[in-house]
């Protein structure tokens, strides 16, 4: 069976995934970008952006794991974007298609949890995205029949990992803890992670974060 796994997962040393205030101008909500100044120097980013440069480094490697063997991914609907309510509310909803652009990074299905339903939407590259309203196991099951055999990535936001763990669905966790104090924002580490099975698997410094990988029992 598909496994799900958290890859990539940026959180701030103070326990935050997301700065507050989260916009069109700060999709991470304030600071939030300082998370992942550790993806941004990476040969692998510099690929995917198309342009030259960046390191080949520890972080890189985290990084390209984080795309291996992934068939589907899911998401909460505060990371495909900042838009709230029905999606034909007005025309900033209705004409919103993702922060990627006409090509997303996915290249396969992505299934967005939302309230409010939406038709699927197809973008180049292979990527489409699927709007699924009655929840996130549902998602998730949605995800296991598109991903052929692939693992689910979970992509986030934090809410949507915080429920994820508690409700037991993750099997696999990598979080970059960047050296980053916000103060503020989505806190990731309510419930007892322990207690819910979680232990530390493997641990590495890299250039920008420290990774760590979390596996249930």
């Amino acid at each position: 069976m598909s496994r799900v796994r958290v890859h990539n997962f940026s959180v701030s040393i103070d326990g935050y995934g997301a700065g507050i205030n989260q916009g069109v101008n700060d999709p991470l909500g304030v600071r939030g970008e300082e998370l992942h100044r550790w993806v941004f120097s990476t040969a692998y980013w510099h690929e995917r952006s198309g342009e030259p440069g960046g390191s080949s480094g520890t972080d890189d490697a985290w990084l390209r794991a984080g795309d291996a063997g992934i068939g589907a991914t899911v998401m909460g609907r505060n990371m495909f974007g900042p838009i709230r309510g029905p999606w034909d509310a007005d025309d900033e909803a209705a004409s919103w298609r993702g922060w990627w652009g006409e090509s997303p990074p996915y290249g396969h299905d992505v299934f967005v949890l939302t309230h409010h339903p939406r038709d699927p939407l197809p973008m180049s590259g292979g990527t489409t995205f699927h709007f699924v309203t009655d929840g996130l196991p549902a998602a998730l099951e949605a995800a296991r029949g598109a991903a052929h055999g692939g693992d689910i990535r979970l992509g986030g936001g934090v809410a949507t990992v915080r429920a994820a763990v508690a409700a037991g669905l993750v099997d696999e966790l990598h979080l970059a803890f960047a050296p980053v104090l916000l103060g503020a924002g989505e806190w990731l580490f309510t419930g007892n992670w322990a207690a819910d099975g979680y232990r530390v698997a493997e641990s590495q410094q890299g250039e920008g974060a420290f990774h760590v990988r979390l596996l249930r029992a």
